[in-house]
């Protein structure tokens, strides 16, 4: 995927991510294609955007095996808690003939998300011009 093919640059949208990670205070966010080949991302330091692709890309891969194994529908989202109640939260979206996925980490188990990583969904589909 080009991205000089969108309307948004790296810039903007590492800007809309860096945006969604100070509403939400979230350490890190990350905008990757459906292979889990990062677009953009937002990361305090010491934060692996890096290694948070190669996740996301795992996680696609099984969700995928899963569908076609069980019929199910196009994903929504999926999450992993880990012990500490944080949790990485994988929203699968398609825009403009592209699946995209935004993947954030929520510090919190009783933290909101939803709200906002919808906001930023949107805005994407909205500014995603080919």
């Amino acid at each position: 995927m080009s991205r000089e093919a969108s309307q948004f640059s790296s810039t903007n949208l590492a800007d809309l991510l860096a945006d969604l990670n100070q509403q939400g205070g979230f350490p890190i966010t990350v905008l990757t294609d459906q292979h889990g080949l990062p677009i953009a991302s937002a990361a305090e330091p010491g934060q692996d955007s890096t290694i948070q692709s190669a996740v996301v890309a795992l996680i696609q891969k099984v969700a995928g095996q899963v569908r076609q194994q069980l019929g199910m529908a196009q994903t929504d989202e999926i999450s992993l808690f880990d012990t500490k109640g944080r949790r990485l939260v994988c929203r699968p979206f398609h825009t403009n003939g592209y699946d995209l996925i935004l993947a954030v980490v929520v510090p919190d188990k009783n933290q909101s998300y939803r709200r906002l990583t919808n906001k930023v969904v949107n805005t994407i589909q909205r500014n995603w011009n080919l």
